[in-house]
């Protein structure tokens, strides 16, 4: 379990060698990149083979940082964050392979990329709040680089809403929890302590602390209505990072939610309980309705990560063990469904064809030319719509049936969003790769040589593409098939005393 701490040391290292690698060849830093994040991803899954699950943080590192103040470099693992640690070497090497057309500053793309996968292997092993927080900076920072520099459509704009909206939600973060250091009489920033600290507040006090912490994680967990800066942000980056985005950055979010919010003040989360549910209900169906609507087709994928998002946090708020152990499944299943869509739409579609329009791509029948794009995007599609075989449908239903326990409304209200889900996802199925059914007019949003009947050349799909595809396919479906390998793990960490005070089953 000791190697688990080197998936940070050497992914930044990789960051550096990348970007001196630019320097001499595009290729060079390609190939650093790859081989830092998969050997990051390998060694967390040797990691993996040796972990032994059960209740609490298995510490792995603890040494004074800050002492004057008792900050301490505390990292630690359990089998929810070892579950997340495994999906950030996954989706990093997934987005390296989608990323190898990269051809401007390729050295600085990639150290910027694997600066932010730093950022959150830290975040998942940190058991210190302050700690916790550096390293979910220096996870956010890069993506306002990698927006504004490799983005495309408005990603001036993308760049600096993500940017505001995350910094914004750090900030009430970083308030909650000096409020809880300084008026609790905390000697430290561990969770445990910073808990104990929180209990001396009064209940106004704990209410407001709490809803600091909650709802600046949940901003970039894409909480509605705090969720408008992912699908903007999501269209205006480049691939990879869109993948990252979906795969990993939001999940920091929904973890901090997880690992901080909810156990610092139990009292606090009763009070906001069935308000966080019904946020939660609400952003997952009016997301899916956007997305139905939606013409572009990155739009639709960004709609459609929102609304699968929405179960993550509507997990949580359900507060019992089955309910949160889907939510912690659906993070896993959510990052590799959502990066192989991002992955087929951005790199494979997008770049061929200059266009995600759907009135566009229906009259090119994508499935002609370029095959193996369609199946990819088909089976991730069915995927996100939880069809069983595959993640989703496990992770899904484990939410449905513990937020039913909790509150049979919540999950009434949601499973229409299932439905919802279906609907948009079939029809980008049906408008973006088959085809138009019936007799369709010109566009005015047609690109340059789009028109009906048209077949233009396309180029073949390279082999970083296939094997990154393959992967994160490969990952559902085991996950899907085999949900327990994931669930031993996550389970016996929800038995921590600092998450029973809050997992009680029931709404209030």
């Amino acid at each position: 379990m000791n190697l688990l701490p080197w998936s940070i040391y050497l992914t930044m290292a990789g960051a550096l060698l990348a970007l001196a690698g630019g320097r001499r060849s595009a290729g060079t830093a390609r190939w650093i990149a790859l081989l830092t994040a998969a050997g990051t991803w390998i060694l967390t899954l040797l990691a993996a083979t040796r972990f032994v699950p059960g209740p609490g943080l298995q510490t792995l590192v603890d040494v004074p940082w800050i002492p004057a103040m008792g900050v301490r470099y505390h990292l630690a693992v359990d089998g929810i964050s070892l579950t997340l640690l495994v999906l950030t070497g996954l989706a990093s090497t997934a987005g390296v392979l989608f990323s190898w057309n990269i051809e401007e500053r390729t050295g600085e793309f990639f150290a910027l990329f694997l600066t932010l996968v730093a950022g959150v292997y830290g975040v998942f092993l940190s058991a210190d709040a302050l700690l916790f927080f550096v390293f979910y900076e220096i996870a956010i920072v890069p993506k306002y680089f990698l927006i504004a520099a490799w983005g495309s459509t408005n990603r001036e704009y993308g760049a600096m809403k993500l940017a505001l909206y995350s910094f914004a939600g750090s900030a009430m973060v970083l308030a909650g929890l000096l409020w809880v250091y300084a008026c609790g009489g905390a000697h430290g920033f561990s969770f445990g302590q910073l808990t104990h600290a929180a209990a001396t507040l009064s209940r106004p006090g704990q209410i407001v602390v709490f809803a600091l912490v909650f709802f600046g994680f949940a901003t970039l967990a894409g909480l509605f209505p705090l969720h408008t800066w992912a699908p903007t942000g999501h269209v205006a980056a480049p691939t990879g990072a869109s993948m990252l985005l979906a795969g990993v950055v939001m999940k920091l979010g929904a973890y901090g939610c997880l690992r901080v919010a909810l156990p610092l003040s139990p009292v606090a989360f009763a009070y906001w309980q069935t308000p966080i549910a019904w946020l939660a209900v609400t952003g997952i169906v009016y997301a899916g309705l956007v997305a139905l609507m939606e013409q572009d087709l990155k739009f639709v994928i960004g709609y459609s990560s929102v609304s699968h998002m929405g179960f993550v946090m509507l997990g949580l708020a359900a507060a019992n063990p089955r309910a949160v152990s889907g939510a912690v499944l659906q993070m896993f299943s959510h990052g590799v469904i959502a990066g192989l869509l991002f992955a087929v739409v951005g790199r494979m579609v997008y770049d061929r064809t200059h266009t995600r329009q759907l009135g566009d791509l229906r009259r090119m029948k994508l499935y002609r030319l370029v095959p193996f794009a369609t199946t990819m995007f088909v089976i991730a599609g069915v995927a996100s719509m939880g069809l069983p075989g595959f993640s989703g449908f496990p992770a899904e239903l484990t939410i449905l049936i513990g937020t039913w326990t909790a509150a049979p409304l919540w999950a009434a209200v949601a499973t229409v969003g299932v439905l919802i889900a279906a609907a948009f996802t079939l029809r980008a199925i049906q408008l973006g790769f088959f085809g138009s059914t019936g007799p369709s007019s010109a566009s005015a949003t047609d690109g340059p040589g789009l028109h009906a009947g048209s077949a233009p050349h396309l180029s073949p799909i390279t082999w970083p593409e296939k094997a990154g595809a393959l992967l994160l396919v490969g990952a559902t479906v085991v996950v899907g098939l085999k949900p327990d390998l994931l669930l031993d793990w996550i389970n016996p960490a929800l038995q921590s005393p600092l998450l029973q005070a809050v997992l009680k089953g029931g709404a209030p």
